[in-house]
């Protein structure tokens, strides 16, 4: 779960996933929405993908990334255990 947090960490990663939330897209659609360089983003989908953050699917010569809504259950899931019984 560390690297979930170390991933979530980084302000970038956060706008990724925020727009990934709305629909999936392609590593190019991705960087036309940063102001900096293609290796940069690359970079920052590598590490949401190490965290199992996000989903990598090729389809040709595009890759095409969404969230992976399991490891966000299971995040959720363990930060309500902490919830206090009222």
């Amino acid at each position: 779960m560390n690297i979930v947090f170390k991933a979530l960490n980084d302000a970038t990663r956060r706008e990724i996933l925020e727009l990934l939330r709305d629909r999936d897209m392609t590593a190019g659609e991705i960087a036309d929405q940063f102001n900096m360089t293609k290796p940069s983003i690359s970079h920052h989908l590598d590490l949401l993908k190490q965290a199992d953050l996000v989903i990598a699917n090729k389809e040709g010569q595009f890759i095409h990334y969404s969230i992976n809504t399991t490891v966000m259950d299971e995040m959720l899931k363990w930060i309500m255990q902490f919830k206090s019984k009222k």
